[in-house]
């Protein structure tokens, strides 16, 4: 599997929330999210996908993950189907 698919499964279950999972372009320089999901009830989350397999999170990524999380923001690394799900449910997708 690719990080394509986990993105497009992402995509997929947001939409059937009746969420949005928006594609982002780093506005802020290197390390931004790949998608900003929108759930009901106002709830946002930053999500970084990686390919399951050696998908590792970078140093500057893990900076601004952490810098958002520090300010009460919800960050999300998904690997698998199995971890946007869990998001998705609410649960933590990754430390």
């Amino acid at each position: 599997m690719i990080e394509k698919t986990v993105e497009q499964y992402l995509v997929d279950r947001v939409t059937m929330a009746g969420g949005v999972a928006e594609k982002t372009v780093g506005p802020g320089g290197r390390g931004y999210f790949d998608r900003v999901v929108l759930l009901g009830g106002g709830r946002v989350v930053f999500v970084e996908v990686k390919k399951p397999r050696g998908g590792a999170v970078k140093p500057h990524q893990k900076a601004r993950h952490a810098k958002y999380r520090q300010l009460g923001a919800e960050v999300a690394v998904v690997k698998t189907f199995a971890d946007v799900d869990r998001m998705l449910a609410g649960g933590v997708a990754s430390p």
